[in-house]
């Protein structure tokens, strides 16, 4: 029995909605999925902030329709398509796909959307090997650290070099 046309549009609804609050999509083929393997991904993308729809291809370019940021992934709607939402830790995201990818060899990444920009699925997989915000923000800290350090250091050696030649001209009086 195929959907009707309110369960058509609450289904249009719920993607639009996904993509409000969205920074970055992807878009995956899901053939030789079972349900179990989709629900795994789905647990694997909930704590980092992602989200996986299954919609019909049709569904999600009416979705699409009027929303410049996401038109560039109409190219990628072909096939069985799976589309993961990510919000929070794209890069964690990512990579909780990758690993998914590996375990289950089945899916196929055919691309994503960031910032109204197409996104190969090397570009996505680039995005995905990048450090995650913590790092990043632990190395920046650090580096303010030992210039802090080194600052200080250059700062008290000032006074210790000029007490130590004063020192030597006494000495040698």
């Amino acid at each position: 029995m195929g959907r009707t046309r309110e369960n058509k549009a609450t289904v249009i609804t719920e993607v639009q909605e996904l993509f409000q609050d969205a920074q970055m999509t992807m878009v995956i083929d899901y053939q030789g999925l079972t349900v179990a393997e989709i629900t795994d991904l789905r647990n694997r993308l909930r704590p980092l902030g992602g989200t996986c729809k299954i919609a019909k291809n049709t569904l999600v370019r009416r979705a699409l329709a009027g929303q410049e940021a996401w038109s560039p992934m109409e190219e990628f709607l072909t096939g069985t398509t799976a589309i993961v939402v990510l919000k929070d830790d794209l890069g964690g995201a990512i990579k909780a796909y990758k690993k998914f990818q590996k375990d289950t060899k089945k899916t196929q990444l055919k691309g994503g959307v960031l910032e109204g920009k197409s996104l190969s699925q090397a570009d996505v997989e680039a995005i995905g090997d990048l450090p995650s915000k913590e790092q990043l923000m632990g190395q920046i800290a650090g580096g303010i650290n030992a210039l802090a350090t080194k600052i200080a250091l250059g700062i008290k050696e000032v006074p210790a070099s000029v007490a130590r030649g004063l020192q030597a001209h006494v000495d040698k009086e």
